[in-house]
């Protein structure tokens, strides 16, 4: 086992003191949105070893068949397939979709043949890879997440008499609430040039129309973002305030933006993000509309199975599964044959490998769980998550193990 060092991205949304405090270091004033976890290029993590610190990615190539076991090799090939991350937000991201596994290999290779650089601004796709994420509350955690019933959003414009208000109330009393909705959002994303007259009328009629989560969501997007039609298309999205413990799924095609609060987020490695609004960075609005899943679903929560003193969160993806242990006494042994990364929360820990490996995690501390460590017993007193591959259907780790379909 090894302990990691890890990178923090100061995104300006990012909140100034949730991860210092986990870190048990000062904050320097300075926004710290996000902790990044794993081998990742974007910040990858730094593995400590007897040896000395090596990047993620080459501790692996070193030696894949031990850091990742066989049957995550054999599906992803030498990479970590997951990434953690600990997110803390003060202000609205973006409002983004990510591809699924297909549209982001063509997406990938259309724009590497094009010869536009992986960092550019202007680039959707930086690797090949889908982007399906978990997020798991820390703290009261507000987010915009999937489509709503279109004739809930049509009867929150009753009232409004603007011209915009009133061809949203057209395109939503579509009898069809897949084409109701896709009429709505893309008219809101292809406004033309009045558009940010346009959506200062509705805003300031919407700020007399009334109260609640949504008018109230409206109204900050608006006020953070003027003329910006995402703070409009809020409307046409579920608002979800997670408890902490709480978790949503989020898939391919699924429009959202977390608001604020401190979260774990695990999701296949991959940086490809596709935003529709809320933003200052590039927007690529036909491709945004390619991907959306217009579908009309319930709130996509995800909850834990209790396993042998853990809480398991299995969202069916074999990139990445999500372990809790604690808050309080934690006693546990975590299955072997896959990498996971453990980062400790709230207490301290010890972890016994079967490899032999023994080391103790406190507050705020990480370590990569290599494949060849075997199965580790966790016991303390805290709060830690655990992230690893895919879980097969019997709850061991490894779901990893079929060849790879792609």
């Amino acid at each position: 086992m090894h302990r990691l060092i890890n990178r923090i991205r100061p995104y300006p949304w990012g909140a100034r003191t949730a991860i210092p405090r986990l870190l048990g270091v000062e904050p320097d004033g300075r926004p710290q949105a996000e902790l990044w976890l794993g081998a990742h290029y974007g910040a990858p993590s730094t593995v400590v070893t007897p040896d000395g610190a090596f990047a993620f990615a080459d501790v692996i190539a070193a030696a894949p068949a031990d850091m990742l076991g066989e049957a995550t090799l054999r599906r992803f090939g030498e990479r970590l397939p997951f990434l953690l991350k600990v997110l803390a937000a003060e202000a609205p991201l973006s409002l983004q979709v990510h591809p699924d596994a297909e549209r982001a290999r063509a997406g990938f290779a259309a724009e590497e043949a094009a010869g536009i650089p992986v960092n550019a601004p202007h680039r959707n796709y930086r690797d090949p890879f889908h982007k399906p994420e978990l997020v798991l509350a820390l703290e009261p955690f507000e987010a915009l997440c999937g489509f709503r019933d279109p004739a809930a959003a049509r009867a929150d414009l009753e009232g409004l008499a603007c011209d915009l208000a009133g061809v949203l109330r057209r395109d939503l009393a579509d009898p069809d609430p897949h084409r109701a909705l896709r009429a709505a959002f893309t008219r809101l994303l292809t406004l033309e040039s009045a558009c940010e007259r346009d959506v200062g009328e509705f805003v300031a009629e919407w700020k007399m129309a009334g109260a609640g989560a949504h008018h109230d969501t409206i109204v900050e997007l608006a006020e953070r973002y003027p003329g910006d039609p995402g703070a409009v298309a809020a409307l046409l999205l579920n608002r979800v305030s997670l408890r902490p413990g709480e978790a949503l799924f989020l898939p391919a095609g699924n429009v959202h933006a977390y608001l604020r609060g401190t979260a774990v987020e695990v999701m296949a490695s991959s940086d490809n993000v596709l935003r529709a609004g809320l933003t200052g960075k590039h927007v690529d609005t036909a491709e945004l509309l390619s991907v959306v899943d217009f579908s009309v679903l319930p709130i996509p929560y995800s909850g834990p199975v209790e396993v042998e003193g853990r809480a398991e969160f299995r969202p069916g993806v074999p990139e990445f599964a999500l372990a809790t242990l604690g808050p309080g006494p934690v006693e546990t042994r975590l299955p072997g044959g896959a990498p996971a990364i453990a980062l400790a929360l709230e207490g301290s820990a010890d972890l016994v490998a079967e490899s032999g490996d023994m080391l103790t995690l406190a507050r705020g501390e990480s370590v990569f769980v290599p494949a060849r460590s075997g199965r580790v017993k966790v016991r303390g007193e805290g709060h830690l998550v655990v992230a690893t591959v895919g879980l097969a259907p019997g709850g061991a780790y490894g779901a990893a193990a079929e060849p790879a379909a792609e």
